[in-house]
Protein backbone atom coordinates (compact mmCIF):
# COMPACT_ATOMS: atom_id res chain seq x y z
CA UNK A 1 0.00 0.00 0.00
CA UNK A 2 1.23 3.50 -0.83
CA UNK A 3 0.10 6.83 0.63
CA UNK A 4 1.16 10.35 -0.39
CA UNK A 5 0.94 13.15 2.21
CA UNK A 6 2.58 16.57 1.75
CA UNK A 7 5.06 15.27 -0.84
CA UNK A 8 6.00 12.40 1.50
CA UNK A 9 5.27 8.92 0.14
CA UNK A 10 4.68 6.10 2.60
CA UNK A 11 5.30 2.74 0.98
CA UNK A 12 4.89 -0.17 3.39
CA UNK A 13 7.15 0.70 6.32
CA UNK A 14 9.30 3.11 4.27
CA UNK A 15 8.98 6.89 4.20
CA UNK A 16 10.16 8.51 0.95
CA UNK A 17 10.91 12.23 1.04
CA UNK A 18 11.78 13.89 -2.28
CA UNK A 19 14.60 16.42 -1.87
CA UNK A 20 14.91 19.48 -4.10
CA UNK A 21 14.81 22.46 -1.70
CA UNK A 22 15.72 23.56 1.81
CA UNK A 23 12.07 23.07 2.81
CA UNK A 24 12.40 19.39 1.83
CA UNK A 25 15.38 19.05 4.17
CA UNK A 26 13.17 20.26 7.03
CA UNK A 27 10.48 17.71 6.09
CA UNK A 28 13.06 14.89 5.93
CA UNK A 29 14.45 15.88 9.36
CA UNK A 30 10.95 15.98 10.86
CA UNK A 31 9.96 12.64 9.35
CA UNK A 32 13.23 11.01 10.44
CA UNK A 33 12.98 12.33 13.97
CA UNK A 34 9.34 11.22 14.30
CA UNK A 35 10.12 7.73 13.00
CA UNK A 36 13.18 7.46 15.25
CA UNK A 37 11.02 8.37 18.24
CA UNK A 38 8.44 5.70 17.32
CA UNK A 39 11.27 3.15 17.05
CA UNK A 40 12.50 3.99 20.56
CA UNK A 41 15.20 6.64 20.19
CA UNK A 42 15.19 9.32 22.90
CA UNK A 43 16.97 12.54 23.86
CA UNK A 44 20.14 13.47 22.03
CA UNK A 45 19.87 10.41 19.76
CA UNK A 46 16.88 12.09 18.08
CA UNK A 47 18.97 15.19 17.38
CA UNK A 48 21.82 13.04 16.04
CA UNK A 49 19.50 11.30 13.56
CA UNK A 50 18.00 14.62 12.42
CA UNK A 51 21.46 16.15 11.96
CA UNK A 52 22.75 13.22 9.90
CA UNK A 53 19.66 13.43 7.68
CA UNK A 54 20.27 17.17 7.20
CA UNK A 55 23.88 16.59 6.16
CA UNK A 56 23.13 14.03 3.45
CA UNK A 57 20.02 15.89 2.23
CA UNK A 58 22.01 19.12 1.90
CA UNK A 59 24.57 17.26 -0.22
CA UNK A 60 21.77 16.14 -2.55
CA UNK A 61 20.72 19.76 -3.12
CA UNK A 62 24.27 21.08 -3.39
CA UNK A 63 25.59 18.54 -5.87
CA UNK A 64 22.69 16.72 -7.56
CA UNK A 65 19.92 19.34 -7.23
CA UNK A 66 17.37 16.65 -6.38
CA UNK A 67 17.05 13.15 -5.02
CA UNK A 68 15.32 11.45 -2.13
CA UNK A 69 15.69 10.39 1.47
CA UNK A 70 14.24 6.98 2.36
CA UNK A 71 13.63 6.25 6.06
CA UNK A 72 12.95 2.75 7.28
CA UNK A 73 12.85 0.97 10.64
CA UNK A 74 15.19 -1.99 10.88
CA UNK A 75 15.19 -4.95 13.26
CA UNK A 76 18.35 -7.03 13.12
CA UNK A 77 19.33 -9.63 15.66
CA UNK A 78 16.82 -8.27 18.14
CA UNK A 79 18.17 -4.72 17.81
CA UNK A 80 15.88 -1.89 16.75
CA UNK A 81 17.20 0.85 14.55
CA UNK A 82 16.68 3.25 11.70
CA UNK A 83 18.03 3.10 8.16
CA UNK A 84 18.46 6.38 6.30
CA UNK A 85 19.16 6.19 2.58
CA UNK A 86 20.00 9.30 0.57
CA UNK A 87 20.06 8.75 -3.17
CA UNK A 88 20.36 10.89 -6.24
CA UNK A 89 21.15 10.68 -9.93
CA UNK A 90 23.63 13.54 -9.85
CA UNK A 91 27.22 13.80 -11.03
CA UNK A 92 28.55 11.20 -8.60
CA UNK A 93 31.71 11.40 -6.52
CA UNK A 94 34.95 10.73 -8.43
CA UNK A 95 37.06 10.11 -5.29
CA UNK A 96 35.04 8.83 -2.33
CA UNK A 97 38.10 8.53 -0.05
CA UNK A 98 38.91 12.20 -0.64
CA UNK A 99 35.27 13.25 -0.15
CA UNK A 100 35.24 11.44 3.19
CA UNK A 101 38.18 13.44 4.55
CA UNK A 102 37.37 16.09 7.14
CA UNK A 103 37.70 19.54 5.65
CA UNK A 104 37.46 18.48 2.01
CA UNK A 105 34.81 20.33 0.02
CA UNK A 106 34.34 21.02 -3.66
CA UNK A 107 31.71 23.63 -2.83
CA UNK A 108 33.98 25.84 -0.69
CA UNK A 109 32.02 24.76 2.37
CA UNK A 110 33.34 23.40 5.64
CA UNK A 111 33.56 19.86 4.31
CA UNK A 112 31.72 18.35 7.28
CA UNK A 113 28.75 16.76 5.47
CA UNK A 114 29.67 13.16 4.68
CA UNK A 115 32.39 12.70 7.33
CA UNK A 116 30.11 14.30 9.93
CA UNK A 117 27.20 12.05 9.01
CA UNK A 118 29.49 9.01 9.20
CA UNK A 119 30.55 9.96 12.74
CA UNK A 120 26.97 10.51 13.89
CA UNK A 121 25.61 7.16 12.69
CA UNK A 122 26.57 3.61 13.68
CA UNK A 123 26.88 2.26 10.14
CA UNK A 124 27.69 4.16 6.96
CA UNK A 125 28.09 3.10 3.35
CA UNK A 126 28.50 5.19 0.22
CA UNK A 127 28.24 3.98 -3.36
CA UNK A 128 28.80 6.44 -6.18
CA UNK A 129 29.30 6.24 -9.91
CA UNK A 130 30.48 9.29 -11.83
CA UNK A 131 27.70 10.53 -14.06
CA UNK A 132 25.16 8.14 -12.50
CA UNK A 133 24.63 9.29 -8.94
CA UNK A 134 25.29 8.53 -5.31
CA UNK A 135 23.61 6.45 -2.62
CA UNK A 136 24.49 6.89 1.05
CA UNK A 137 23.06 4.29 3.44
CA UNK A 138 23.32 4.90 7.18
CA UNK A 139 22.01 3.05 10.23
CA UNK A 140 21.58 4.10 13.82
CA UNK A 141 20.76 1.58 16.55
CA UNK A 142 18.70 2.22 19.66
CA UNK A 143 20.99 1.95 22.67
Amino acid sequence: MSLLVNKVAIVGDEIHVPISSDADIVIARQQGRALAERIGFTGSSLAVVATAISEVARNIIEYAKRGEIVLKPVNQGGRQGLTVMARDQGPGIPDIALAMQDGYSTAKGLGLGLPGARRLMDEFEIISKVGRGTTVTMKKWVR
